[in-house]
């Protein structure tokens, strides 16, 4: 009888077990395809960021560009200013 009885035992740890095991398998399955949800999320970010960065760079080219056009004809303006103040004079007469 006492022989039957731990078999029983035996039997239901062994059940317990497999069903331990069984959901090991299954956080394990699920882990792995959070992983891989995230990483083809992560390169999508970094695609993102790259193209980003990229029209960033041309927008700062072309800012730049445009100042340093805006910088010289300033300077040009400047120049043709101060060039004709000698030209003109303004004398005060007193009655």
């Amino acid at each position: 009888m006492e022989k039957d009885h731990l078999e029983i035992l035996l039997e239901d740890i062994r059940g317990k077990f497999d069903l331990v095991l069984e959901g090991h398998d299954t956080l394990r399955q699920e882990i792995r395809g959070t992983r891989e949800e995230l990483g083809e999320k992560i390169n999508l970010v970094d695609f993102k960021v790259e193209t980003l960065n990229q029209k960033i760079d041309g927008v700062e080219a072309r800012l730049s560009e445009k100042i340093d056009a805006v910088a010289a004809d300033l300077s040009a303006h400047r120049a043709d200013t101060e060039s004709h103040r000698t030209g003109y004079q303004v004398s005060e007469t007193r009655d």
